[in-house]
């Protein structure tokens, strides 16, 4: 499968990387279109990657939250494009912007069903966190990135 993993640049690159982000993580719960944004928008290094025809296949961000620490929100991939080593070369590219900015550790919440995900790709759970809409439990996860 060739995909490229890419900073999103254009108006219409904008609109496809949110429309992704909110179709995965959003309508299944039948969150209205604009839930999949907050106010760190403009302050995160945000990717996407694309196949061969400029498709929009997955989506993710980081920003840097305090002192040493970023933290990684909105990772997501089209069902069809999972278990091909994609989400793991999207979440490399977003710890390496980390790790370039020289900070030390990333966080994330992890919805229950990534969280396999997570601990192979060598992050830690913390601690139970968040329900998000009621019922979609969510875990506070953390990687050390420091050499």
């Amino acid at each position: 499968m060739n995909f490229l993993i890419k900073t999103p640049k254009s108006k219409d690159d904008f609109e496809s990387y949110y429309y992704l982000r909110w179709k995965i993580l959003r309508k299944p719960y039948g969150e209205k279109v604009g839930s999949e944004k907050d106010s760190k928008e403009l302050d995160s290094y945000h990717i996407m990657a694309c196949s061969f025809d400029n498709t929009v296949i997955g989506v993710g961000r980081i920003h840097k939250d305090c002192n040493k620490k970023a933290q990684i929100r909105y990772m997501a991939v089209k069902e069809e494009f999972r278990r091909i080593k994609l989400g793991k070369l999207m979440l490399k590219e977003l710890e390496n912007y980390a790790f370039n900015m020289s900070l030390e550790s990333i966080y994330l919440n992890s919805r229950e069903s990534a969280i396999e995900f997570y601990i192979k790709n060598g992050y830690k759970i913390i601690e139970k966190s968040h329900l998000l809409f009621g019922n979609l439990q969510h875990w506070l996860m953390e990687k050390n990135i420091k050499k």
